[in-house]
């Protein structure tokens, strides 16, 4: 099936590489005009490039943009109304890895989890609902993690920044819901994906890619690390109109972690 978000006008954060660059073509292949953001002006601008050279020109457009600044957060939607025409599905997927244990994790890399994980949420909802409102039905899709909903004794900060999202996005559900507005809220709970992050985990632990990839998929169930585009597939149902009586829920995407 064909076209499933033709006519969705989506910005996607963190579209520079990853999952952001996987939803973000996606989301152009099957129909919607999209806007790449992130802080790597030049990834966001090649992923743009790309979906156009693929789907034709004026389907994608580009811009530097830090999630924790309620400027750039302006700019952004500002753009997606004069670019795009509108808004209708945001994504907001940037986000990093938070280091330490309860013992060696600074405050200062707390904070610095909190505002790029959870802040930027929080901004891109309240600035996006302002033009998402004109362009019902509307998706608002936020990218938490399974850590999100299970815990461990390695990333206190990582958890709990992600498990903020999960619930601030159940409590925008609610409030868009409350408001009559047909403006969907749901977050996505991926396990290990093969992304740039995790290269950044596998340069830190002085082992071959390899090993470290087999030692993550003993963990799932399904014995495999994920790809891309198994958390682009969940970005794209939520984003169609085959999601529109979800909202304040979860699509777990782990390879079934969270059901041992």
């Amino acid at each position: 099936m064909a076209g499933r978000v033709a006519g969705k006008l989506a910005l996607v954060t963190g579209a520079a590489q990853g999952l952001g660059a996987a939803s973000a073509k996606m989301l152009a292949r099957e129909g919607a005009r999209v806007l790449a953001t992130d802080i790597n002006e030049a990834g966001a601008a090649s992923t743009a490039e790309a979906i156009n050279a693929q789907c034709g020109a004026g389907t994608a457009f580009s811009l530097r943009h830090d999630v924790t600044s309620p400027q750039d957060w302006a700019a952004a939607v500002d753009l997606a109304h004069d670019a795009l025409g509108g808004l209708s599905v945001l994504l907001n997927n940037a986000g990093i890895g938070v280091r330490g244990n309860i013992e060696t994790c600074t405050l200062e890399d707390w904070k610095r989890g909190f505002a790029v994980n959870v802040d930027s949420v929080f901004l891109g909802c309240q600035t996006a609902l302002k033009v998402m409102k004109d362009h019902q039905p509307g998706s608002i899709i936020n990218i938490s993690s399974i850590a999100g909903l299970i815990a461990s004794d390695t990333m206190p900060g990582y958890n709990a920044s992600k498990a903020a999202v999960w619930m601030l996005s159940k409590s925008v559900a609610l409030y868009c819901a409350k408001m009559g507005w047909d403006i969907r809220s749901n977050t996505i709970h991926p396990t290990f994906i093969d992304t740039p992050i995790l290269d950044g985990m596998v340069a830190s632990s002085g082992r071959e890619k390899s090993v470290i990839m087999d030692k993550l998929a003993r963990q799932i169930p399904l014995k495999r690390v994920g790809e891309p585009n198994d958390v682009a597939n969940g970005v794209l149902y939520l984003a169609s109109d085959e999601s529109r009586f979800m909202t304040g829920a979860e699509l777990k995407l782990d390879g079934g972690i969270s059901a041992m």
